[in-house]
Parts: structure tokens; C-alpha cells; sequence
């Protein structure tokens, strides 16, 4: 049997399912962050820093009781830890044998790595942290040349293969540079580590990118995944046979869904909260799904030079009334505790911009303090005519 969704119905899934605009939440701030780790599965981590990190800008925006030292905390309680999804990204500890597969096949040879494997100096740098406790890659001296397009020393390379194998973990970062430690002396007692089946792999890839997402097809639940596809396909047509996932067809594209997923659609969404995202965030960093199901055509343009950008340098997608509506082009001037709006950019399908504009100053207000800022200065609107619109809402808040 396959069910059929509208195209709001199926953006509602999702949205309910990422847990984003959030809802209201009790209890402790930290376990909130904890809870929305070990839902998500996992959260993205990114050097760049012109508004607040991806993986804190995440976090932030289903726990809005959300701060930086949280993660730090449930990092030093080992609750979380630091590893690859799709890219780098903190992942519930409780998942820790998950992750076991992809460092097996790097350490037998089954998977390339991006880093020749330089036995010697893996040795070297074994042996030096089991002896000395963690250290970090300026901790070994080089004074040759920096290898290949990386630039990187031999240690660092070193130090980054065994960390993908799995034997070494980064149990902190100072100032944003990775401590290693042997893997044993950070994980928690009593955590599994037994391998799981190929089976139960894919399983657990399927349920879990589910529980997350809402629906989804084989593509991306394998999302730079590799290796991954033939498990995943036989595992969604036995739990597809068994009654454990439904099929749903949205706007004539087949989607798998959990057998009880489809009664999060009797909740509520909060479509008058508007969300400010990063372009790491869960909900968007698969930008062919999220131009299916949202009609969101979105591309990060920090890697674009500059003349050929639309938009700006990094440009945020804005959630509202359960869409993407827009994208914002931010840098937080820390120094000067002043928030530059560089461009926002509306989608040509919106209407109620003083609905809209209401929504983002609200929001605003919340995104000013989070990124150490408490002034606004917007240089530029598309279209250009609502410039003065959005400013007088700015000035109201400055």
C-alpha cells in the first residue's frame, strides 16, 4: 500500500520531524541539547565564523536555551562525540558502534582515505600520545615542506588517519584545534563497542534518518554515504514487506516513511516562528531534497567568487510559515556588536511581507544576542523597493 501527501503535508513532516521552529520545553537546558543531538543524529561541525559556528547556530535553533559551553559539557561528560556523518559532526555517544564500520573498512584498506597512509609516522604519533595523553598537531615539530593541496605536516595527516580508523578520538577542542587521545582513555565505560551486522547497519541508517527526517528516499538516507546504497535498498524492501515503513508518494515521487510517522501531522507546527538557519543545518544541507520538497533553490556561495555570487558570502535560508521564504547574507562585527544584513533576499512567492517582516524582527532580536551583537545595519533588499519596510522594523529594535 503507498500512501499519498500533498506537498504541505509532506513539508510538515519534515519540519515536525527536525523538531524545527522548536516547541516549547522544560527541564534542563543541557539534557534539551542532549536530546536534540541523539534526535538529529547528528550535527554538523564548520570553521566558518562570520555569524555563529554551524553546529552551535544547530543546536541553538531547537533549544532556544542553547549555549556554546553546553556542548562543551556534554562532551567532557561523554555523552556526545566527535567523528564523520556525511562531514565532520558531534554524534550521540549511545550511536558509538555506528560508527565502528566506516573506521573498519579505513583501517583494513576496504575505503580510501583522503591522506596517503604513512605507517611510520602513524607509529610515531601512536606511540607519543599513548605516552605523553593527548596532544595536538602543533605539539609535533615539522619544518619541511607542507604536503599536496591539503598543506598540511605529516603528523596532522598522521593524526587525522588514526582518528578516521579509529584509534584516536578528540575528546575537546582548544580555541577550535582538535585534542587527541587514545581512543580507550575517552570513551565511557560500558559503552558497545561490539561491530554491528551489515544488516543492522543499514537499519539503523534507515530508522534513524527517518526519525529525523520524516521521509525520505534510498538516495539520501545514503547522503556521502559510501558503500552504502545495495544494504540500505534491501533493507527498505524487507521493512517495507514487513509493515515497519510505509511508502509515500508526494507530488508523483516515492518517498519511505515509518510505519507511525505519519501521525505527527496531527500536531501543530508553529508557522507564525520564524527561523533564521544555517546553511549546515540539518533540515537544508541536502540541497536537491530540499529544492523537491520546498521548492528552495539554494547554493552556499562562500565558495563562489565573489563576482559571480547572487546573494552574498553566506547567506542564510529563513524558515516561515512552514517554508523557505528567504536567505539573509550575515556578519556579525563582534568588536562593534554590530550585526550586518548584507542582503536579504525574498523568494518571489511571498506575499505577506508585513507578516514576514513582523516574524523576522521577532527573531532578530533572539539572533542579535546569540552572535554577540546588539545593533543592525541592512545594506541591501531584494526586491529593493522593501528595503525601507524592513528598515523601520531594524530601527524599532536598534
Amino acid at each position: 500500500m503507498t500512501e499519498s501527501l500533498s506537498i504541505p503535508q509532506a513539508r510538515k513532516l519534515v519540519l515536525l520531524s527536525q523538531k524545527v521552529p522548536p516547541v516549547r520545553q522544560a527541564g534542563d537546558a543541557t539534557a534539551a541539547t542532549r536530546a536534540v543531538i541523539e534526535h538529529l543524529g547528528y550535527i554538523q561541525i564548520d570553521t566558518i565564523s562570520v555569524v555563529q559556528r554551524a553546529h552551535h547556530h544547530t543546536l541553538w535553533n531547537r533549544n532556544p536555551r542553547y549555549q556554546a559551553t553546553q556542548l562543551d559539557q556534554l562532551l567532557s561528560d561523554k555523552h556526545v562525540f566527535e567523528y564523520w556523518s556525511h562531514a565532520a559532526a558531534y554524534l550521540p555517544m549511545c550511536d558509538f558502534r555506528f560508527s565502528l564500520p566506516r573506521k573498519h573498512a579505513l583501517a583494513c584498506g576496504h575505503q580510501d582515505h583522503w591522506y596517503d597512509r604513512d605507517e611510520p609516522m602513524m607509529k610515531l604519533v601512536l606511540d607519543r600520545i599513548s605516552s605523553e595523553g593527548p596532544l595536538m598537531a602543533k605539539d609535533f615539530e615539522h619544518t619541511g615542506k607542507k604536503m599536496r593541496e591539503w598543506q598540511s605536516k605529516p603528523a596532522k595527516r598522521a593524526l587525522e588517519y588514526l582518528f578516521m580508523q579509529g584509534d584516536l578520538m578528540i575528546p575537546r577542542r582548544d580555541n577550535f584545534h582538535k585534542v587527541y587521545d587514545l581512543t580507550e582513555r575517552v570513551l565511557p565505560e560500558g559503552i558497545d563497542t561490539s561491530m554491528p551486522s551489515p544488516e543492522e547497519y543499514a537499519r539503523f541508517l534507515i530508522t534513524h534518518y527517518l526519525r529525523a527526517n520524516g521521509l525520505a528516499q534510498a538516495a539520501e538516507i545514503c547522503y556521502l554515504r559510501k558503500n552504502t546504497r545495495p544494504l540500505v535498498s534491501a533493507a527498505l524492501k524487507e521493512m517495507v514487506s514487513n509493515g515497519e515503513l510505509l511508502r509515500v508518494r508526494v507530488d508523483g515521487t516515492l518517498y519511505y516513511a515509518l510505519s507511525d510517522s505519519l501521525e505527527l501531522l496531527s500536531k501543530p507546527l508553529g508557522r507564525s516562528k520564524l527561523k533564521i538557519l544555517s546553511p549546515f543545518d540539518n533540515l537544508v544541507i541536502q540541497r536537491k531534497r530540499m529544492k523537491a520538497l520546498f521548492g528552495f533553490d539554494y547554493l552556499i556561495e562562500c565558495y563562489v567568487p565573489e563576482p559571480n555570487r547572487q546573494y552574498g558570502y553566506f547567506s542564510l535560508p529563513i524558515l516561515w510559515d512552514g517554508k523557505l521564504v528567504a536567505r539573509m547574507d550575515c556578519k556579525a562585527d563582534r568588536k562593534k556588536s554590530l550585526l550586518h544584513i548584507h542582503h536579504l533576499a525574498l523568494e518571489p512567492t511571498v506575499r505577506n511581507t508585513d507578516a514576514l517582516f513582523t516574524a523576522l524582527g521577532r527573531e532578530l532580536t533572539s539572533f542579535l544576542k546569540f552572535n554577540g551583537c546588539n545593533r543592525i545595519r541592512l545594506h541591501r533588499t531584494s526586491p529593493m523597493k522593501l528595503k525601507a519596510k524592513l528598515q523601520a522594523v531594524i530601527d524599532e529594535m536598534n
